[in-house]
């Protein structure tokens, strides 16, 4: 499951046709916004349903932990819901290269520049992503659950919980909201790879402390976490073979290329069971957007384990490391984990 950081709605003046991304980001945005009511609200309607009423209660423990217990901001974020009456919040369209994994990025004001450009109409997204096609691009439209203002929403009421993820297993869902929180903690313009591997070591981390006293849920999460560690270690591999191709002769990277792909979806039944169709759909841009989520969570945790499992200690360390330029910032990450992330740098500086 990957869960994009998307301010590049609100905020939206990249791509082609500006004006129209602009305009759907602004009218979509505030869409969430007038849907979204308190939760103390939804839980006094004697008209919500009673499960419905049982997650937003629990919603606003982990609420509570999260600020209480990760040192994440306290704010109005999650303490509004909405139903949105669709399956995601926003669509985001991601771009690569037809031999490469340089996400094409598109740059906003305040929140920098990043791979990844979202509409909140399923059909626009589809035409944007044609465009890019057409191009020569390689292109997937990703259904987004949730995204992040950065906090900048909070006299807007707050990022609201939604419809689209409030009824994922206990582990997951406390995983989701420490993941978005975490994004108002700490963030990097211009550097999609960090704050996303930041926010998933936080969200990793953070459910494992809110599911400790509560056996049979942790089990559960650990058992889908390790699904999902076979399905990166597939998927990795799948990434690096294919960099060794892009980097042979340019006659045989097509026929190579095709060659890898049909092996990993051959693989894909048995080595990351539940992830099949996520090889079948998969192309550069996928493996790309994967990377700039993963393979930088194993520092971050080194990290959280250096500064003593404290939260505080830990957020402030990852806020020392921001100032420094964006190669040096890697390095640092990297000699935590024994320079042993494997991470392609899908998403490297880009000027505004």
């Amino acid at each position: 499951m990957i869960r994009l950081l998307w301010l590049a709605a609100l905020m939206g003046l990249g791509g082609c046709s500006a004006a129209g991304h602009w305009s759907q980001a602004v009218s979509g945005h505030l869409g969430i916004v007038r849907a979204a009511r308190p939760v103390d609200d939804w839980l006094a309607d004697p008209a919500t349903a009673l499960d419905l009423a049982e997650r937003l209660r629990l919603s606003q423990q982990m609420r509570d932990f999260a600020s209480a217990r990760l040192a994440l901001p306290d704010n109005n974020s999650y303490r509004r819901y909405a139903d949105l009456g669709r399956m995601a919040a926003v669509w985001n369209v991601i771009a690569a290269p037809e031999f490469g994994f340089t996400l094409k990025t598109w740059c906003y004001p305040l929140m920098g520049c990043a791979g990844y450009q979202g509409w909140f109409d399923l059909d626009q997204a589809k035409l944007r992503a044609d465009a890019l096609k057409a191009e020569g691009w390689e292109v997937q439209v990703q259904a987004i659950p949730a995204y992040s203002t950065l906090g900048w929403s909070r006299w807007l009421g707050g990022d609201p919980l939604l419809n689209t993820f409030i009824r994922y297993p206990e582990g997951e869902l406390a995983a989701m909201v420490f993941h978005e929180l975490a994004h108002q903690r700490v963030y990097v313009g211009d550097d999609t790879g960090f704050n996303e591997a930041y926010a998933s070591a936080v969200e990793l981390l953070g459910a494992r402390e809110w599911l400790a006293a509560k056996p049979e849920a942790l089990a559960a999460f650990e058992a889908g976490r390790a699904r999902r560690a076979r399905f990166l270690a597939l998927a990795r591999e799948g990434r690096e073979r294919l960099q060794a191709v892009y980097a042979g002769p340019a006659e045989a990277r097509a026929q190579a290329k095709a060659a890898v792909m049909a092996e990993l979806r051959g693989r894909a039944p048995k080595e990351a069971p539940g992830y099949e169709a996520w090889f079948q759909r998969a192309n550069n841009a996928n493996f790309a957007i994967l990377a700039a989520y993963d393979e930088l969570v194993p520092a971050f945790t080194r990290l959280f384990e250096r500064e003593g499992r404290d939260w505080l200690k830990f957020h402030a360390a990852v806020e020392r490391l921001k100032p420094l330029p964006h190669d040096e910032r890697r390095a640092t990450l990297r000699s935590l984990d024994g320079g042993t992330s494997n991470e392609a740098d899908p998403a490297p500086r880009q000027t505004r």
